[in-house]
């Protein structure tokens, strides 16, 4: 999967924004990232400090683009585009304060085009990277809401990989039948990405009506919607996991289905359920799981976990820039 991934970067080169440049995983993976000749880092921070901080650990960052906040030449007119991007929401002093953080920083970086794609959260929150990217690079045309899907890849006995989509597992608690849709159809396109042609199944606890509820319905109704917003992609549900994932247990519960028991592309009901599923994949079923991947933003910004190491950093980073 990395390796296609890798050659379409080689193919478009992209600049990709670290928000804590001093991080010793965040300068490891740089350095990777710079020895592959495919992906330049933009390390946000003190000049001297992440030179000094990569030396001293060993790690040779000959390439990569540092950018202090406190010596940016075009700070003007950054604060101007923040001003403006805020729409009144926040006076130019605010906007001047909140971009000596790395986070708003590299977020308007992006925003301004001056790199393509941001990758935060080693040492920020998650809420302190989404948030900014939700204010200043803003959801697609079209989109209303930001989602996530996780990527699961297993090593298969043929040699190549098992790979699936999953969302939404980590943003949207609740999402309603509309706000599936859309999951939907950002989940699909991720996974086109990583070679998956996407067989979207929207999960319940009911097959084709064999469960009543609320929920089953919501999944039927939001399944129904998707259908006709991506007619070209197979789509169907509510369907049972086993249903979904096993051609002999489809047989007996949806003969007729195109996608039971071939899905590779999920949609859950709500975060509970997402979350807890991808955990089961992940802890018991072997795969590994990247993400979660933010969708439906105009640029590509995502989230690392406070407890990454540094080829996670560089998983995530090749992930992130693949998908500006």
């Amino acid at each position: 999967m990395f390796k296609k991934l890798i050659d379409l970067l080689k193919a478009h080169p992209r600049k990709i924004v670290f928000t804590e440049g001093t991080d010793p995983r965040i300068l490891e993976a740089s350095a990777r990232l710079l020895s592959g000749t495919f992906l330049t880092p933009v390390l946000i921070g003190n000049e001297e400090e992440i030179r000094t901080a990569a030396e001293d650990a060993g790690f040779n960052i000959r390439g990569a683009i540092v950018v202090d906040p406190e010596t940016y030449d075009n700070m003007d007119a950054m604060v101007a585009k923040m001003v403006e991007l805020r729409k009144g929401k926040m006076t130019e002093e605010e906007c001047r304060a909140a971009l000596k953080k790395g986070n708003y920083f590299g977020t308007m970086l992006v925003a301004m085009g001056e790199a393509d794609a941001l990758l935060g959260g080693a040492t920020y929150s998650t809420a302190d990277t989404v948030r900014p990217a939700l204010q200043l690079v803003k959801t697609k045309p079209g989109n209303k809401i930001v989602s996530s899907c996780f990527i699961l890849v297993r090593p298969s006995a043929t040699g190549d990989s098992d790979v699936l989509a999953m969302g939404d597992c980590a943003i949207n608690i609740k999402p309603n039948e509309d706000e599936l849709v859309e999951i939907a159809m950002e989940t699909a396109e991720c996974a086109k990405i990583f070679g998956i042609d996407p067989k979207v199944a929207f999960l319940s606890y009911s097959t084709f009506g064999s469960g009543k509820g609320e929920d089953v319905d919501k999944m039927r109704n939001a399944c129904e919607k998707a259908k006709l917003a991506m007619p070209d992609i197979p789509v169907d549900g509510e369907l049972q996991f086993d249903a979904a994932v096993s051609p002999r247990v489809a047989k007996t519960k949806c003969p007729d289905s195109k996608v039971a028991g071939y899905a590779n592309t999920f949609i859950f009901p709500d975060i509970n359920a997402g979350n807890i599923g991808y955990k089961i994949a992940q802890r018991l079923g072997g795969f590994e799981a990247y993400g979660p991947i933010l969708l439906g933003l105009n640029a590509p910004i995502n989230d690392l976990s406070r407890g990454c190491n540094a080829q996670e950093v560089y998983s995530m980073a090749i992930i992130t820039a693949a998908l500006a």
